[in-house]
């Protein structure tokens, strides 16, 4: 078992990463190569400068607000719970302590995962509604379920770690730290496992970064590129 551990918590996540980095640098070459449209794509009138202006409408989604103002908010809540999370596993690398280094909290306890997961089943609900329904394919499914059970599996991680007392059953943030992300911040090839008490917690990271693997590696091909792609689509809008 602890060599399984090993493939999916050391080598997968190099080659999901390497492949992630790829993926996305291909797909903005390929755009960025694509023939310029024969007519301008421009917003009228011209109120504010477009850099502004896509920047605004690429971190505030103004014409949702008015339109669903409910999928608005849970956009919101998305986002900023996704904010929560980067900064929580950047956390996790020994050279950074936003929490304490001994600290067996993660950063906001499993907040953050509470609003990255919960707004996924209000997502997901709405694919089969029409008229989203009819514009959805199974992958826009399978990916918001993949990015469900990753939340959901994060938060276990973080809320056993926060809630059960110091008995030793669970992977806290400083030895997830020691143990595992400063062999990745060094790109060593060691086991994560070593030095770690193997339970059902282990487990259960190792299908977090399982799940998480699967995603980098789908990312590049999903509607999730909107992430890298929004200002300048916005910024195209105005040129």
């Amino acid at each position: 078992m602890d060599k399984i551990y090993h493939l999916i918590m050391v080598p997968m996540v190099y080659l999901a990463v390497a492949w992630c980095i790829i993926g996305v640098a291909y797909r903005v070459v390929r755009m960025l190569r694509a023939p310029k449209p024969a007519h301008s794509l421009a917003l009228f009138p011209r109120r504010i400068d477009g850099h502004v202006k896509a920047l605004v409408e690429a971190f505030t989604w103004p014409t949702i607000l008015r339109k669903q103002p409910v999928f608005w908010a849970f956009l919101v809540a998305f986002h900023v719970g996704l904010i929560i999370i980067l900064f929580g596993h950047v956390d996790l690398f020994p050279q950074v302590n936003i929490c304490p280094a001994d600290s067996r909290h993660m950063l906001g306890a499993g907040l953050g995962g509470l609003l990255f997961t919960a707004p996924l089943l209000y997502f997901l609900q709405r694919r089969f509604k029409e008229p989203v329904r009819l514009i959805s394919v199974p992958a826009d499914y399978y990916l918001l379920l993949l990015m469900f059970l990753i939340g959901l599996t994060g938060i276990s991680i973080s809320w056993t770690n926060s809630w059960n007392p110091p008995i030793g059953f669970v992977i806290t943030k400083a030895e997830l730290a020691t143990h595992y992300f400063d062999k990745l911040a060094h790109l060593s090839l060691a086991s994560p496992i070593e030095g770690m008490l193997v339970n059902s917690h282990t487990i259960v990271v190792a299908l977090h970064v399982l799940l998480a693997n699967l995603f980098l590696m789908l990312l590049p091909f999903s509607k999730v590129m909107h992430a890298f792609l929004a200002v300048p689509l916005n910024r195209l809008r105005r040129v």
